[in-house]
């Protein structure tokens, strides 16, 4: 079975525990954006798609701070595997599909 492009939000409370919310973009109409704030300012990401949007800024949305800058680092290097990741999928794949694919240059069957 294969799933159509969705985005998956879930919300999760138990009693004394801090709410868990669940976001999950399978869609190809995500947009991702950066950017500063310029009336405090702050730096921001955003992901967002038609259902759902996500917003990372700094700590208690005041001056960054080295927790901040760390987190900052934490997201570079997740998205460099996943683009690393991507690329090298997105290759095979294309690679599996020319091999899939008849030479329309060959002889007739």
């Amino acid at each position: 079975m294969t799933l159509g492009p969705y985005t998956y939000l879930t919300l999760s409370m138990r009693l004394e525990s801090a709410p868990q919310v669940g976001v999950s973009f399978h869609t190809p109409h995500l947009k991702v954006r950066a950017g500063l704030l310029l009336s405090d300012p702050r730096p921001y990401l955003e992901f967002s798609s038609d259902e759902a949007n996500v917003h990372i800024s700094t700590t208690g949305a005041g001056p960054v701070t080295d927790a901040d800058l760390a987190t900052a680092r934490e997201i570079f290097t997740a998205a460099a595997r996943y683009l690393a990741d991507c690329e090298q999928l997105h290759a095979e794949q294309t690679a599996d599909d020319k091999d899939a694919t008849p030479d329309a240059t060959g002889p007739a069957a």
